[in-house]
């Protein structure tokens, strides 16, 4: 097969059409349930609390909202096509041909089957990838071999499975930092002859523990609207790994629950794991989420103390094996260390400018399946985190700083910026509402520390910030459908949710802030702290989207023509661009809507709110993640994650071979998306 090089205008990498991949019962293929967060949708629910539901209150206007849908209309779905560059189907041109009749600057395309292997963008649009996993970018790395990694190779390498990605820019420069996670590992695509994780070989194990955390990497470009180029050995160049030293702080930093052998301290943990998505802050750097930690750790027997027990359990912390990563190094074997879980499960906090600088795990945030952390900043100069709780029937959560945020660029504004983490009030969210056809209702921030302290009854500060899920469980706080990023909007401060699904809802589980059971598509958020203040203890919301084909009448674009959006479903990462419109990425449409996930486009304001509009789609088997939408220089970057991860996959029957570049095998990359003729594509307002 000839594949010619991707971005070349007017020619295309070929599609390949393979078997649709088999359901999973949480909406992911096998073995991204098995890797990713360990079949998390096969087992029982951490969360057992008796929390109540307000599904009294909601049941009756089910069949009311239903009513008062309106007319919708089938989804096309377009041909398989042999092209990455998709022009909109006859219908979609013609129904999106005028400007009033579409609000971005993009004919959107139509949903790509997901047996399709391709990167699908509008026409006059093309991509380039940026970084590919095994690219070196330390001095002494070796270019990538795919049936040669070594561990120590690998610890130069660019790391598998990016998803979140923040570019950070040198000031008045054509220069950038490009910093990406590395969630997790896909064993069965890396390793010729992989079984499973007690076969893999010592090596095996070590090049999959050098291959997770981040990757700090410098990047280049002529000029605005150019593609980005990787610079392989700058001196800012950075790989966090699963070794690499964190400094712990905040109020649990030292506690007999973070203490080990090799930490007596408890204030030094080496590694992070599971990185999903994450966040810039107004100073400069990045955070990142601890997400699925729990799958790491062999537990042969339950630990002999109760409290210790309890928060393995809610945790999901109960796999007798786990990876086996314990045959590398024994501190994930619980028997041998059975406070090593306790030290992850945090945001995690990297300066990319100084590469020296030991990046940081903040306990004041609490511990939890941490998906992102997102920062606004309050009347009082204080700054707020949000942050979701990757887990069915988890929780939305806010972190306020008891500091101020200082601006400006010095020295001194930012190295006291850099402390603003590690002490504050840490918050749960408890969602109210009646019924209503406009989705909406009330909440409340409900404390779990107050002035550094716990105000949990019957817990210590450490506890309450060790074993979060425990004390949010006894304070009564809503259960959501798996709470992934949350964003404040720049232009306006409200802040955006993505609920990705919960397929175990059921219909007597039904509340106002989710509002259907078996939530196979998802949802979207938004919520407005009183005062427009992000250190409110109140806030109001509304659903923007109750995510799935238009054509069910469950679903809710906020009162827009249905027969004019784009379908969504499992909505994942979200972002903004400049004109203040969400963008978001979905994590699980080829098991719901059977199409390859996609990037797609809504305004949250004026008569276009809710109109959904789907901009790209990722090959068979990926997920789509980050992204950065810079549209006022030209681009916009997505992480491509696991490719040609469906059933039947190997690395003697690859199911995809993006990103097209010879090597025969699925690389997880970095790409650009830009237009062919240079000119913007910033939405139109």
């Amino acid at each position: 097969m000839t594949l010619t090089p991707p971005g070349t205008p007017g020619q295309h990498h070929p599609s390949r059409t393979l078997p649709l991949p088999a359901a999973h019962p949480g909406g992911r293929s096998a073995t991204v349930c098995r890797f990713r967060c360990g079949d998390a949708c096969s087992q029982p629910v951490p969360n057992t609390s008796d929390n109540e539901y307000f599904g009294d209150l909601l049941r009756a206007s089910l069949s009311r909202r239903a009513a008062l849908a309106g007319s919708v209309a089938a989804v096309v779905l377009g041909s398989v096509t042999r092209e990455v560059v998709q022009a909109p189907s006859a219908a979609a041109a013609k129904k999106h041909g005028g400007r009033s009749g579409r609000p971005f600057a993009f004919a959107p395309i139509e949903p790509v089957p997901a047996t399709v292997d391709a990167v699908t963008v509008p026409r006059g649009f093309t991509w380039t990838t940026i970084l590919s996993w095994g690219d070196p970018i330390l001095p002494g790395a070796p270019d990538f071999d795919f049936d040669n990694q070594t561990p120590e190779a690998q610890a130069g390498q660019f790391g598998y499975n990016n998803d979140f990605l923040a570019l950070l820019r040198f000031w008045g420069s054509d220069d950038a930092l490009l910093v990406a996670n590395h969630e997790y590992t896909n064993e069965n695509l890396m390793f010729r002859g992989w079984t499973t994780p007690a076969r893999a070989s010592l090596d095996e194990l070590r090049i999959a523990m050098m291959a997770h955390g981040m990757s700090v990497v410098a990047v280049s470009r002529r000029g605005s609207g150019d593609p980005w180029s990787a610079r392989r050995f700058s001196p800012f160049n950075r790989r966090i790994t699963a070794a690499t030293p964190f400094r712990v702080d905040g109020p649990a930093a030292g506690s007999d629950l973070l203490r080990t052998s090799a930490d007596p301290s408890g204030r030094v943990v080496l590694g992070t794991l599971n990185n999903c998505s994450g966040g810039v802050t107004p100073w400069g750097t990045v955070l990142s989420g601890e997400e699925n930690f729990n799958q790491y750790f062999a537990v042969p027997e339950p630990p002999a103390d109760d409290k210790v027990a309890a928060g393995y359990k809610r945790y999901g912390i109960t796999d007798k094996s786990g990876r086996h990563w314990f045959r590398a190094d024994p501190r994930f074997d619980t028997a041998n260390e059975p406070n090593e879980p306790h030290r992850f499960g945090w945001v995690v906090e990297v300066d990319p400018f100084d590469p020296k600088a030991p990046p940081r795990k903040h306990t004041a945030l609490g511990r939890f399946k941490h998906e992102a952390a997102n920062i606004a900043i309050a009347r009082d100069r204080r700054v707020a985190v949000y942050m979701g709780d990757d887990e069915r029937f988890d929780y939305l959560y806010k972190f306020v700083s008891r500091r101020t945020f200082r601006r400006g660029a010095s020295w001194f504004a930012r190295r006291h910026n850099m402390s603003l983490l590690e002490a504050g009030d840490l918050y749960v969210a408890k969602f109210s509402g009646e019924p209503s056809p406009d989705f909406d209702g009330d909440g409340r921030w409900l404390a779990l520390t107050k002035d550094g302290e716990s105000v949990v009854p019957g817990m210590t500060t450490e506890e309450v910030l060790v074993w979060t899920r425990l004390a949010a469980d006894a304070v009564g706080a809503t259960k959501m459908d798996r709470p992934e990023d949350v964003e404040p909007s720049p232009r306006t401060g409200k802040v955006y949710l993505a609920c990705t699904n919960n397929t175990a809802r059921t219909p007597a589980q039904v509340d106002a802030a989710n509002p259907r059971a078996v939530n196979k598509d998802g949802h979207v958020i938004e919520i407005t702290e009183k005062g427009g203040d992000a250190a409110a203890r109140t806030f109001s919301w509304k659903i923007l989207i109750v995510c799935g084909d238009p054509a069910d009448p469950s679903t809710y674009f906020s009162g827009f023509d249905k027969s004019e959006v784009s379908p969504i479903s499992c909505p994942d990462n979200v972002a903004f661009d400049l004109a203040g419109n969400l963008w978001i990425a979905t994590d699980g449409q080829p098991e719901s809507l059977g199409v390859d996930d996609a990037l797609l486009a809504v305004p949250v304001r004026g008569k276009e709110r809710g109109h959904t509009q789907q901009f790209l789609a990722v090959p068979t088997g990926a997920e789509t993640c980050g992204p950065v939408v810079d549209f006022d220089d030209r681009t916009a970057l997505v992480a491509v994650q696991h490719p040609g991860d469906v059933p039947g996959a190997s690395p003697d029957a690859p199911k995809s071979l993006f990103p097209y570049d010879g090597t025969g095998q699925p690389r997880p990359s970095v790409i650009q998306v830009h237009r062919t003729d240079g000119r913007a594509f910033l939405p139109r307002g």
